[in-house]
């Protein structure tokens, strides 16, 4: 493949630099692909917390959108914050009319530090118009039960229901991350559902025991994006694999880091540093 790979990245701004537009830009550059970006959210935030959101205009959004589709070709596009439904709608548009590639949803609704990020008519947004054009959705276990309008699930038995119930709710893949469950219900191992129209498969890896967690999900929806752009045409079975596995040893490198005094962030750029 002779031209560069390109994802876009829509999402929010994190100022500590661990999740949002910064997460997802370090991981498409640690994948080799060239990252683009529309911004829907300004956060003032480090590892302890949210201290506040700035949403972008929703028509400045559209303009972003337009400036970035009209000029360059996005092999793959990462979704995540979108604050609130005039954004949400926008991007809904951008979606349904331009050509994004594959399009992973990371329906970012809570922050680690349990901080809410999206008021309840962009849910509704959400899960009723953007999350059926999505080619993948990876919710978190709080995130499922917010979508599917139930009880968070507390088992793998739970995390599989949910996931074949929002597959056949929205049509869309899902990849229900099962980090949230409790090591008690999942034993030693991470455990996440993906639910295709080919059923569901099980994606095991060993649990870490970290509290560099900061900005995971936006860093494992980005690196979807990353694969989809690098390898088109192949299932999400096998771009999930090589997601994780980015992912699993991101976090295992994200002590070693030692950024700020609460949830700290994962290390995307740990090949760069593991060759120094």
């Amino acid at each position: 493949m002779s031209d560069s790979r390109v994802a876009l990245t829509i999402a929010g701004s994190d100022s500590g630099g661990g999740a949002g537009i910064q997460a997802d830009l370090k991981t498409f550059a640690a994948h080799g692909v060239f990252g683009t970006s529309v911004l829907t959210a300004l956060t003032a935030q480090n590892t302890r917390g949210v201290r506040g959101v700035h949403v972008v205009p929703a028509g400045f959004v559209g303009e972003q959108l337009d400036a970035v589709l009209d000029d360059i070709a996005v092999h793959a596009t990462k979704i995540g914050m979108l604050a609130d439904a005039d954004v949400v709608a926008v991007v809904t548009a951008a979606v349904r009319g331009r050509d994004l590639g594959p399009v992973v949803l990371d329906p970012v609704m809570v922050a680690t530090s349990g901080d809410r990020l999206l008021d309840p008519a962009a849910v509704h947004a959400l899960r009723t118009d953007l999350l059926p054009l999505a080619d993948l959705v990876t919710p978190n276990v709080p995130e499922a039960a917010v979508l599917l309008d139930t009880d968070p699930a507390t088992d793998l038995d739970g995390c599989v229901a949910q996931a074949r119930e929002l597959l056949r709710r929205s049509g869309t893949a899902v990849l229900l991350k099962g980090g949230h469950l409790s090591a008690h219900s999942a034993g030693a191992e991470s455990v996440d559902v993906l639910a295709t129209a080919t059923g569901e498969v099980l994606v095991r890896r060993p649990r870490v025991a970290t509290t560099a967690t900061h900005g995971t999900g936006c860093t494992l929806s980005s690196a979807l994006a990353a694969q989809a752009a690098l390898h088109p045409g192949s299932g999400w079975q096998t771009l999930v694999d090589l997601a994780r596995d980015y992912l699993q040893a991101a976090l295992l490198a994200g002590a070693r880091l030692r950024v700020g005094s609460g949830h700290g962030p994962l290390d995307h750029a740990f090949a760069l540093r593991e060759n120094r």
